[in-house]
């Protein structure tokens, strides 16, 4: 069972470090390349204050974005701001989304999210969740995959193993930390390739954001996951 709540909490807990690093930064840091292609600091902040106002509205009934393409400037709009008016947005953005989060509703309900993909009301904090901790270590200040909470990094990779799961292009594939284990891409009697790893490790391949290199392969080559 998913419980919203929790997950509304937790999304409280990593808005509070996000915001605790971000006021440690100055303007110019803010300009400097992020660990995402063609994004600054700046841009990662602004589309995280944005995708808070996103998924109110996913909460509420409307469409997540617009559009694409007012998605998008949205971000390179917002990105060039000081750090004064990054903390502003992102609190204000956050308490919209914790307020719609606190609203009495159905969370059992199905609710529509980009690109036409469907989704329980009741894992919205949980995808919020992992868009503020994972852009948190994407800024590159020092927040790393080892830093992020062990409920996180286990239910994380859970999510994403899921979401390659009966991808015909991704080889059957065992996932395991040594204690727990998972499994994705092709449905199989029994996995072709086995992957091993630490939990950082492992989640960090999953979500593109390490190469694997770090990881232990049995079976064959580490398998090419499609981008998120």
């Amino acid at each position: 069972m998913i419980d919203h709540a929790h997950d509304l909490a937790r999304v409280r807990d990593a808005t509070g470090r996000l915001l605790t690093a971000v006021a440690e930064l100055d303007n110019a840091s803010l300009a400097l390349p992020s660990r995402l292609p063609r994004w600054s600091r700046g841009h990662v902040l602004a589309h995280l204050a944005r995708n808070a106002d996103a998924l109110v509205n996913v909460l509420e009934g409307r469409p997540m974005y617009a559009s694409a393409e007012r998605r998008d400037a949205d971000i390179d709009h917002g990105a060039p701001r000081p750090v004064a008016d990054h903390l502003a947005d992102l609190r204000e953005s956050a308490a919209r989304f914790q307020a719609a989060g606190d609203t009495p509703a159905d969370w059992t309900r199905t609710v529509e999210l980009r690109n036409g993909v469907t989704d329980s009301a009741a894992r919205i904090p949980f995808r919020r969740w992992a868009e503020v901790e994972l852009h948190h270590v994407d800024l590159g200040t020092g927040y790393e995959l080892e830093h992020l909470p062990a409920e996180f990094l286990e239910r994380e990779t859970g999510f994403l193993a899921q979401r390659f799961a009966g991808h015909e292009d991704v080889p059957a594939t065992r996932i395991t930390d040594g204690t727990r284990a998972w499994s994705t891409g092709r449905e199989a009697e029994v996995a072709e390739i086995t992957v091993t790893g630490q939990p950082a490790d492992l989640l960090g391949w999953l979500a593109g954001r390490r190469d694997g290199a770090a990881l232990e392969v049995r079976g064959g080559a580490l398998p090419k996951l499609p981008p998120l």
